[in-house]
């Protein structure tokens, strides 16, 4: 498959901007609420899926296609917050936009990312898939799951455990229905101690 990375980066650098933090606020907000959860077993099944695909793409490390999962406006966002707080006011463990996801996959790729000398091994479950719909449009989704994380690098084991929150733009191909991730949100239970610097995609 193609590069996602075959294009100026310029591009991708700028649109983090106030509205873009409104929205985020806004769409992250309430939307985990009983009429809004929606009953389509295709369609519980069809997001369960996607997230295993992208689950297994960064236990196989193939990051250039993880990557390729996201919209070219997208974000990874890790709050130190248990409530998501205010990324604007608050730090995060990370708030990526494209630009720095496409860095970290460039490390990766190339052996500059010293965290991971020797590269980490890990496991990922996902499981209590849950999907939402949105004022947003028609094709976007919210998707909460939870997630098990396991990581051994030189001889350590850590353990990651959460919550996440997708939101998903649903897109038509010739081979039937696929997905877009524009924000990803990974939701920690310990989000608020000390998580030693996690140098994997969580």
């Amino acid at each position: 498959m193609a590069s996602p990375m075959n294009h100026d980066p310029s591009k991708t650098s700028h649109y983090v901007d106030a509205g873009f933090y409104e929205k985020l606020i806004a769409d992250f907000g309430g939307w985990q609420s009983d009429a809004a959860e929606q009953s389509d077993v295709g369609l519980r099944d069809s997001c369960r899926r996607f997230l295993e695909k992208e689950a297994r793409f960064l236990d196989q490390g193939r990051n250039a296609e993880w990557l390729g999962l996201f919209a070219p406006e997208c974000l990874y966002w890790v709050p130190a917050s248990l409530d998501g707080g205010d990324p604007r006011r608050e730090v995060a463990v990370s708030f990526d936009d494209r630009r720095r996801m496409e860095d970290r996959v460039f490390r990766l790729d190339t052996d500059h990312a010293w965290s991971q000398q020797p590269v980490s091994r890990t496991a990922r479950l996902v499981s209590n898939v849950t999907v939402y719909a949105t004022d947003a449009a028609d094709d976007v989704f919210m998707v909460r799951s939870n997630f098990l994380t396991t990581e051994f690098q030189a001889g350590d084991k850590r353990i990651y455990t959460g919550w996440y929150g997708h939101q998903l733009r649903r897109l038509g191909n010739s081979n039937g229905e696929s997905w877009q991730i524009l924000v990803k949100q990974v939701n920690l239970i310990d989000c608020d101690q000390n998580l030693r610097n996690p140098s994997i995609v969580l």
